[in-house]
Formats: structure tokens, sequence, C-alpha cells
């Protein structure tokens, strides 16, 4: 008879010097399901599946494959017993060809000659079972959009025959037709008897290709059940320990003068004559599919990126930043999509990516660093966001992505800006961080500070904004305001799917 579970990881513990990471951790997924490993950020996902995956090794517990006990003491090791792992953070070689990264260990059959016609052709096969065909697989990587390149992550791992594959937060960068796609494949991967271990943040994604959950807390085992013995409410208040009943908080901001203002700014294809305003106390949103420009946009605004044509009016003044600096200087923050590249330095400390932006407050005569209200400044505003980390001091790339996400927020946090552009805020986040940044946003509106908010959940932009654009191919295709906000309208646009239509 054959073993009833694929994966059982027992009693599993992992310290990190005195941190206690994992305590007594049991997880279990059976042939050909899709399950869910659910938790805040640190509760101990990651560190469980890089045990699994060979990253880590464990102090305690024992892991069996198909009923065998397994030693996994490195990530090759791993890939021999069948475990494929797509992390949240790329693993790609950005120089490299989409067909050499998928086939970056086996590029040649035969001798040590490459048969690139072959190697292209076998590339673009896959890509096109699974359905993302009008990828050039000669392409380099760094040219791709990054949806494109979670794309290719995905094939890289599948075209290795796994029998366990891990998907930490593959939708996240994914458009609404995209994620379609994953979903048929991984349906189609589970139908061939592959165990898919699932780790997601939207919670709606989980309900709808789930077979059942595991809910960590605080590297501890809280419960694992079956999807459908459990509504969102419930699974939230599982992960959070807390009755999470009201996602998205009440703001009571008065809406002000206009305090930003863009006027028939272009810039290539991706920002074709976009208008538009925001005022204080308001929270603009920015929906759309992935690559509709709005990340473009709000670069172009900031000096990040030069403007080709069109006005920027920031607090009744016509400007025209040539850099971020500049932006900042005038009040203007800006959060980046991209957090590992742009939103921190991962190699700083936590209290210095904290204050970056804010040196003016912590600095005494001739330039010199008040370091004791410098470190006060940094632990008060990551208080606020409920930040994880064990010394201000350490560098920011110790935390896990969702607290990394929470020290590039903190920086406009103390910035004191008039207007903050926040570019996917809760992207990697968990539901109880969300709420925490949700909170941070009504205050900063309630301060009078104009907000303007991009965001691929569109239950965020119906639940935090007071009006939203909408944007498709560089362009604004509409506006709707906070009455008129619903999933169908805002699909609709950001597809070119007139009312009408069916």
């Amino acid at each position: 008879m054959a073993n009833e579970y694929r994966v059982e990881m027992k009693n599993i513990v992992k310290r990190f010097g005195g941190v206690l990471a994992l305590n007594d951790v049991s997880f279990r997924v059976r042939p050909g399901e899709v399950h869910a490993l659910v938790g805040e950020n640190g509760a101990g996902k990651s560190t469980l599946m890089k045990i699994l995956s060979g990253a880590y090794q464990k102090d305690e517990g024992t892991i069996f494959i198909d009923g065998k006990e397994e030693k996994i003491s490195s990530p090759k090791e791993a890939k021999e017993l069948g475990v494929a792992t797509i992390y949240q953070e790329f693993m790609l070689a950005p120089h490299l060809t989409v067909a050499e990264n998928i086939f970056i260990d086996r590029l040649s059959d035969k001798g040590k000659f490459i048969n690139w016609k072959d190697l292209n052709q076998k590339a673009s096969e896959i890509l096109d079972q699974l359905g993302f065909g009008e990828i050039n697989a000669k392409q380099r990587v760094e040219n791709l959009s990054v949806a494109y390149q979670q794309v290719v992550e995905i094939c890289k791992n599948l075209t290795r025959n796994a029998k366990i594959l891990v998907l930490d937060e593959p939708t996240a960068v994914l458009t609404f037709t995209e994620i379609e796609k994953l979903f048929s494949l991984i349906n189609k991967l589970k139908n061939d008897g592959v165990s898919i271990i699932y780790i997601s943040h939207r919670l709606e994604e989980i309900f709808q290709i789930c077979d059942r959950i595991t809910v960590l807390k605080d590297g501890t085992f809280v419960k694992e059940l079956n999807t459908t013995e459990v509504n969102k409410g419930q699974l939230v208040n599982l992960m959070v320990g807390r009755d999470m009943s009201t996602l998205f908080p009440s703001r009571a901001a008065k809406i002000g003068d206009v305090v930003l203002e863009v006027k028939n700014l272009n810039r290539g294809k991706m920002v074709r004559n976009v208008s538009f305003s925001v005022r204080a106390g308001e929270v603009l949103g920015f929906s759309g599919l992935v690559g509709a420009g709005r990340t473009e946009t709000m670069r172009a605004i900031f000096g990040a990126d030069k403007k080709e044509s069109g006005e920027i009016w920031l607090n009744g003044e016509q400007v025209n930043f040539k850099n971020p600096r500049e932006a900042v200087k005038k009040g203007l923050g800006l959060l980046p999509e991209d957090r590992k590249q742009q939103g921190v330095l991962l190699e700083q400390s936590i209290r210095v990516n904290t204050t970056l932006s804010a040196l003016r407050k912590i600095t005494q005569l001739l330039g010199i660093i008040n370091f004791q209200k410098d470190k006060k400044l940094a632990e008060d505003v990551l208080a606020e966001l409920a930040t994880k980390y064990n010394s201000i001091e350490d560098n920011t790339s110790s935390l896990s992505g969702g607290n990394q996400q929470k020290v590039a927020l903190a920086k406009w946090l103390v910035a004191d800006c008039k207007c903050i552009i926040l570019d996917e805020p809760t992207r990697g986040v968990d539901v109880g961080a969300k709420v925490e940044i949700y909170k941070n946003i009504n205050d900063l509106a309630e301060q009078g500070v104009a907000i303007v908010m991009i965001s691929s959940e569109m239950t965020e932009i119906i639940g935090m904004c007071d009006r939203a654009l909408i944007m498709r191919q560089g362009m604004v295709v509409g506006e709707l305001d906070r009455s008129e906000l619903a999933e169908d309208r805002l699909i609709r646009y950001s597809m070119g799917v007139n009312e009408n239509e069916e």
C-alpha cells in the first residue's frame, strides 16, 4: 500500500543563535493535493520550507519522503528527492536568456558543446505548454517584466520533474489572466500526483486552489484543517490570534485642497497623456494589470525617470524634479514596488534605513547625528507598524520580506511628506501586518497627507480608496468614486471590456 503522505515533517525544531524560530512543528502533505501553509510574517513558514529544501538544517525532528526517513543536508539532495522550491525572491541569472535560465544546469546533453537551436526550441515548447508562448526563449531575463520573470522561475523548476513543489507567493506579481493560467497548471500537476505546498497571504487564492491548510504562529503549529471546514474570518483569527473582522479600518479624514496635480504626462509607451490630481486627506488608488504603466507614471513624477512632456504641480507650485532627492525636499515620497532593489539598503542597519529620509530631525549643529534621538525615532515608528526584529542595529537583510517592507514604509512615515506615493505597499505582507499598514495610511490621511496608492489587489483598492483611477496600456482609461468601486468594474476597465460586452 502506498504511503498516505508524500511529505511528513515531525516535531521540527530550528534555532538561530538564541532565537527559537521553529518549536516542535509538524507538517504533512498528501500526493496530489494543494496544501496551504499560512501564518503572519515571522510565523516560520519560510524557515520550515527552507529545511525541506535543504537550505537550512533542522536542529531536531524527522523528515519523511514517501514514508522513508531522509536526511536533507543540501539543496542538491532535496532536488534529488523531488523537492522544487520557488521562492518569493527570484533565483534567476538576469544577464542570461530565458532558455539558459530554464536549463541552467543542463545546457548540454552530450559533450561540451551546446545545441542552441535545440535548447531554445525546448524552452519555447515548455513555455507554450504552460500557456506563456508569447515569451521569447532567446530574450534576456533582465529585459522581461517582473511577471514574466516569475513565469521563467516557475518553468525552471517544473522542468526538473518535481514531485513536491513549494510555491512561495507565486501570484504576487502576476496579472488576473496569468493567475488563471497558473491555477490551471497547478490543477494539472495536482492531477498528475504532484504535491504542492502553497504559501500566500491572499486568502481568496487559498480558498480557490487549496485542499487543506496548515496554520503556523510564532514558530509553532496551530492547526491543520480542510479548506471546507473554515471561512476567511476564522482562518485569519487562527493566524493572528485575535479577531480581525474589520480588515479595512474606518477613516475620518477631511478632504482638503489639491496637493499633487499632474497634467498630460508622457514618457514613452508606458506613460501616455496621464492627468490626475489628489487632495489632502485623500487616498487615491491606481488599479490596472501588471504592465499598465502605473509604476512608470509614478517614477516620472518622482524624478526617478525623466518625463518627456507634461506638467507636475505640488502644493500649488509647478515642479520638474531632476532626481528623487529634489522630490523629497519638496515633500513628495515614494515607496517603490521593488523593496530589495529600490526600497531599502539591505546591508545597512534597520535604524539607518528607517531615519534616512529625515536626517534633519536627528542631527545637531554641524550635522552631527544624535544617536539617542535617532534610535528612539526609529523604534517608535517601527513599533507602530508592529515590525519584528532582534536589534535595531541588525542589517535590514536579516528581516523577513514583510518586515523589510515595513522598514521601507517607516522611512516615509518619519519624513513628514505632504504627498506619499505607495507602490504595492502590502505586497508579500501577511494579513495582520496589512491591517497595521492600513491604519498608518489612514493616520497619514487624517493628518492631511495626500496618498496615491498603487495596488494589484482589487479588494485593497475597494476597501482603502476614496477614488480610483484605472490604467491600461499607459493611459488612464477610467475613474471610479468610492461608491462606484466594484471588482467587475475594475476588471472591465483593466481589460478594455465595455459595460455592454458579455
